[in-house]
């Protein structure tokens, strides 16, 4: 990547006078995340089924960042996810984070093209147990690298081309939709997604610990999905301007999530502009995986999507 197009990707994550490297979330990382959770409420159940606590899912994080380094993950490698058991995914995501490692997000691409552009071997089988395999590993891990918050966190594949996301860029996404949303410390929370793209990191992963949740399948008091649910999600960002007040439009390039309605989140300015959506603003990705086209894509102080 050339000096030139890392400026303009770094415009195109300002918004106002606000640059990026201000950041506007209380966490330093999504380490910080989980320990600043565990000295407030580390007795607090965060999972209804199983029943788990803020301290038992800080456990298991850090025995998975064991099994992960035991099987050859280091600290800024990439490893690719797939779907476990609820919640198992989702502690297998901060267990990566945990060891200062990169996650990656297949969705529908094939392992071995996925291989192949992010220069990995490792994939966490499908089949596998995670409590089992972490069982035996101490609950405590130092780990040798702390990632900041411009340090590379998921990699997502949703659209066909890999899209590179930071700590920063989905933390800030998740406060930014804890904002609109309003949802509250110690709601019974529920969301259906699959672990098939960064929405799923968002709005199941993150969301839930960054507000203080119970996550509850079976008696929710606040649901998101994309059908019958509180807020509904939608990926057709060619009719945004019919946009219900709760509905989300789901962006990978924004992180995650775009819109509450037509309105852009906090931290984030759009337009449409010629069939394009000109987008600015603190939860702008990397970039793509594709020089070429970030080359296309980030201009004018903008990040540029075709509707």
């Amino acid at each position: 990547m050339t000096p030139d197009l890392k400026q303009r990707i770094y415009q195109a994550q300002c918004i106002g006078n606000v640059e990026p490297i201000e950041y506007m979330i209380p966490y330093p990382s999504t380490r910080s995340l989980i320990e600043g959770q565990n000295i407030k409420f580390a007795e607090q159940v965060i999972f209804e089924n199983p029943s788990i606590t803020n301290l038992k899912f800080y456990e298991y994080i850090q025995q998975t960042a064991h099994w992960l380094d035991r099987i050859g993950l280091k600290p800024k490698e990439r490893i690719i996810l797939t779907e476990l058991d609820f919640p198992q995914t989702e502690i297998l995501l901060f267990g990566i984070w945990h060891l200062g490692a990169i996650a990656i997000i297949p969705a529908n691409e094939s392992l071995e093209s996925v291989k192949i552009i992010c220069e990995t071997d490792l994939v966490i089988e499908s089949n596998i147990d995670l409590f089992e395999k972490i069982k035996d590993y101490p609950k405590e891990f130092d780990p040798k690298y702390k990632p900041l918050l411009d340090d590379e966190a998921l990699l997502t594949f949703e659209t066909g081309i890999g899209i590179r996301l930071s700590h920063y860029n989905l933390l800030v996404n998740t406060n930014s939709v804890q904002k609109v949303i309003g949802l509250k410390s110690r709601t019974r929370f529920e969301c259906d997604l699959k672990p098939m793209s960064s929405t799923w990191a968002v709005l199941k992963a993150i969301l839930p610990i960054y507000c203080g949740c119970i996550y509850d399948e079976a008696n929710p008091e606040f649901t998101i999905g994309e059908t019958d649910t509180d807020f509904i999600i939608r990926k057709d960002l060619e009719n945004l301007s019919a946009f219900k007040e709760n509905e989300l439009a789901v962006c990978p390039e924004n992180a995650a999530i775009l819109t509450k309605g037509k309105e852009a989140l906090h931290l984030t300015e759009l337009h449409i502009k010629e069939g394009e959506l000109e987008i600015h603003g603190h939860s702008v990705m990397m970039g793509y995986m594709d020089n070429a086209l970030n080359e296309e894509r980030f201009r004018d102080g903008c990040l540029h999507l075709k509707l």
